[in-house]
């Protein structure tokens, strides 16, 4: 069923958009060879992916600060996996993961198709919690950044979904209102709920089909946006 009265999309980006699991993995292998760790990529990841979950979650809580959120993940995961390593070695790994991270940006299936039919009927938006300075790199290095109106990062705020904050403040941006606009994003606490909680409609991207929140607007696919939109 479409959706009526929707002139505004605001995107997340990570794991929405752009393929971060995809492009993070490439950038860790790149940095482990330059580095010369010599740790397993496969059951690095396996563990980095939920730490750096967490890490992300007390970030933005405003728990912890950037520079703790890049350390700590590595460290955390280093840790786990009983790798011996100097943390100098830990502080240019975080600092080469930012570097390197953009090297790569591959997006999801069908994630241009999606932007090409929207953008003709809609003013699209992003809305991330993402460090300003790689977010930036991300849309312009895929070449998506053209495609959207305004572009709004947790750090440009000083706070992060889902804080009612940042929602508030990419509306005013966008010269748009609420009722008017519409959240679209994997994270179901930042995006889902924090748009919610100031009466913005949603869509849940939920790629891994895990959804147990049968009132909520649910795709799958990027594709599958045609059905409300």
């Amino acid at each position: 069923m479409k959706i009526k009265g929707i002139t505004d999309i605001f995107f997340d980006l990570d794991h929405t958009l752009w393929d971060f699991d995809k492009n993070s993995a490439l950038a860790f292998d790149k940095i482990f060879k330059i580095n010369n760790i010599n740790a397993n990529l496969n059951d690095f990841l396996d563990q980095y992916k939920e730490i750096n979950f967490q890490y992300w979650k007390l970030y933005r809580d405003a728990k912890i600060d950037k520079d703790v959120l890049r350390f700590g993940r590595l460290n955390d995961t280093f840790s786990i996996l009983s790798y011996a390593i100097d943390k100098d070695l830990i502080e240019k790994l975080a600092t080469d993961y930012i570097a390197y991270l953009t090297d790569n940006n591959y997006l999801y299936d069908d994630a241009i198709a999606i932007l090409e039919y929207l953008y003709k009927n809609y003013n699209l938006h992003i809305l991330s919690n993402g460090f300003e300075e790689v977010q930036s790199k991300k849309l312009i290095k895929s070449n998506i950044l053209h495609y959207f109106k305004t572009v709004t990062n947790g750090e440009d705020v000083g706070v992060k979904k889902p804080h009612p904050q940042i929602f508030h403040h990419a509306i005013q941006k966008a010269n748009t209102s609420i009722a008017k606009s519409i959240m679209i994003g994997d994270g179901y606490e930042a995006d889902i709920l924090g748009a919610l909680n100031v009466g913005m409609d949603v869509i849940y991207f939920d790629e891994y089909q895990k959804s147990t929140h049968p009132d909520i607007k649910i795709i799958n696919t990027l594709l599958e946006l045609k059905k409300y939109l």
